[in-house]
C-alpha cells in the first residue's frame, strides 16, 4: 500500500468517526456518551495526518512526476475501506433482540446493591432494568412488592415458555463489545413483534418460594400496560 492510499483511508475513517460523533448520536450504537470528546478528538487526529499526507504525496508527485512512476496500490487494499462506507452508507443498529435470546442464567447487574431507597406509594416509578433486577434479585426489604414500575427497553421472545416474553436492554460499561443481557419477563400481556421498544408497566411477581433466585432465572413482572415507543437515542443501560 503507498502513502497515497494510505492517505485516503485515513481520511475517510477519520471523516466516519466525525460524522457519528458530530453530526449525529449514532456513536451511542457502539460507546456510552462519555466517550464522545476521545471519539472526537481521534477523529480529528486521523483526519489531519490522512489530510498532511495527501498535500505531502500531491507536492511530492508534482515535484518528481518526471523522473519516475510511484506506480498503483494494490486493489485489495481498499477493501480496508469497506468498514469505513459501511458507516457512511449502513451505520451497523444498536445491540438488540438476537444479542438477548438466550434464556441461560442472566448476568447479574453491575453495582447491585442489598438496600435502595422505599419506592413511593400510589405512583408508577421509572426504573431502569438493571434497577429492577437488582431490587428483585438482592433487596432483602423486598421493596418491589405491591409497587408499580415502568421499564423500557426491546421485546424478545421467550424459547422456552409461551406463557411470557421479555423486556430487554443491552447494559455495556465502556462499549457494545462488552454488553451483557438484562431481561424481565413479562406476564399477562401480549407480546409486540421482536425488537420493538416498549414501556412496559407491571408490578413484580414474587417468587412463590419466598426465595429471591438470585442469577438464575429473570424476575417477572405482572404487566398493567405495554406501549409501544421509539428506539431511545441512548439504547444502552
Amino acid at each position: 500500500m503507498n502513502r497515497l492510499t494510505q492517505s485516503m483511508i485515513l481520511v475517510l475513517l477519520g471523516g466516519a468517526v466525525l460524522r457519528i460523533t458530530m453530526l449525529s448520536t449514532t456513536y451511542l450504537n457502539y460507546v456510552k456518551p462519555g466517550f464522545r470528546p476521545f471519539l472526537v478528538a481521534a477523529g480529528a487526529v486521523v483526519f489531519v495526518l490522512g489530510v498532511v499526507g495527501l498535500i505531502q504525496e500531491w507536492r511530492g508527485s508534482a515535484e518528481t512526476e518526471h523522473h519516475h512512476d510511484h506506480g498503483h496500490a494494490p486493489r485489495v487494499a481498499w477493501l480496508l475501506t469497506l468498514p469505513v462506507f459501511a458507516i457512511y452508507l449502513i451505520a451497523p443498529p444498536a445491540l438488540g433482540a438476537f444479542s438477548a435470546k438466550s434464556e441461560d442464567a442472566p448476568a447479574q447487574p453491575v453495582a447491585a446493591l442489598d438496600a435502595y431507597d422505599t419506592l413511593p406509594a400510589g405512583k408508577v416509578t421509572d426504573m431502569t432494568l438493571g434497577e429492577f433486577i437488582g431490587r428483585a434479585w438482592g433487596d432483602s426489604s423486598k421493596s418491589l412488592s405491591g409497587r408499580q414500575v415502568k421499564l423500557t427497553g426491546f421485546a424478545v421472545p421467550s424459547v422456552k415458555k409461551k406463557d411470557r416474553w421479555y423486556v430487554a436492554r443491552i447494559q455495556i460499561a465502556c462499549c457494545a463489545a462488552d454488553g451483557i443481557a438484562l431481561k424481565v419477563a413479562v406476564l399477562d400481556a401480549a407480546m409486540p413483534p421482536e425488537n420493538t421498544w416498549v414501556e412496559v408497566t407491571g408490578t413484580w411477581r414474587e417468587p412463590k418460594s419466598g426465595k429471591l433466585p438470585v442469577g438464575t432465572v429473570a424476575p417477572e413482572l405482572d404487566a398493567i400496560s405495554v406501549t409501544g415507543i421509539p428506539q431511545p437515542v441512548e439504547p444502552y443501560e
